[in-house]
């Protein structure tokens, strides 16, 4: 790979990892539509690191505060930190077994334009129809663990490409009645046990791997992945409570469409 490439799909993963139009559709449309190399297991496991470094630099205090309590939950002390610490950990167990029985299997039979051009538009109406619909407006301290278990089993469909992890997330949390914000936050905290799980997957991959290595495109990759997905993180939050979802819904609609015109 080289550094022009290693720059646009980094900027790619970093934009699209926490914006509800699926990166894994993204980072596979380059080898598949403009014919690029695949970009290799030590490039997804650096473009991960730099998005995990991000959304745990946005959010250092919650995270702090939340290992903090959770530390003290298994001491007996009980509070609303720690409990939310409980809620992200079993949020995550359905992603973990799912990538654990069905990644490869996924791997072999999922990654193709035509999967990407069919979640790309269902799950994006799916998105337009949580939105719309009227919600109790919840906030994070009102999610229960049966709640948070819907929100993970919808999350373990993110393994599939073009479903995006955060669209799917953001959705089936706007489902059980949270605000557009709290659902977007609430996703952002599930992507730090997600994204630390995919990277020792990967990271496990890359062991007794012969590949190449191209060490200054990997830290151009990580510093640029790194960048843009905390400028995404920010500004994401500040526009879904005025705007809404139906951005991206258009989006996920004109890229299914220009996807479905590639195939055909």
């Amino acid at each position: 790979m080289d550094l022009l490439h290693a720059f646009w799909l980094a900027l790619i993963q970093g934009i699209t990892e926490f914006l509800p139009i699926s990166s894994s559709a993204h980072l596979i449309l380059p080898s598949q539509v403009l014919g690029w190399p695949d970009q290799g297991l030590a490039f997804d496991a650096i473009v991960n690191l730099g998005t995990l470094a991000a959304v745990l630099i946005y959010f250092r205090q919650d995270v702090i505060n939340i290992l903090v309590a959770w530390g003290r939950s298994l001491a007996g002390h009980q509070s609303d930190n720690g409990r939310l610490g409980w809620l992200l950990i079993l949020g995550t167990i359905p992603v973990g077994l799912s990538g654990l029985l069905f990644n490869d299997f996924i791997e072999t039979h999922f990654r193709s334009a035509a999967v990407v051009a069919t979640t790309t538009l269902l799950f994006g109406l799916l998105l337009w129809w949580a939105d719309a619909r009227p919600s109790e407006k919840r906030g994070i301290a009102d999610l229960t663990w049966q709640l948070v278990l819907f929100i993970g089993i919808a999350q373990a469909l993110a393994l599939i490409p073009g479903t995006s992890r955060s669209g799917v997330t953001i959705t089936a949390a706007l489902v059980v009645g949270l605000n557009r914000v709290a659902a977007a936050r609430f996703s952002f905290l599930l992507a730090i046990p997600v994204g630390a799980l995919a990277g020792g997957y990967e990271a496990l991959g890359l062991i007794g791997n012969p590949e190449p290595v191209n060490w200054v495109a990997l830290g151009t990759a990580l510093v640029v992945a790194f960048v843009s997905a905390y400028l995404c993180i920010h500004y994401f939050l500040k526009m879904i409570s005025k705007m809404g979802m139906l951005p991206f819904v258009i989006y996920r609609m004109i890229l299914a469409a220009l996807l479905f015109a590639f195939i055909v």
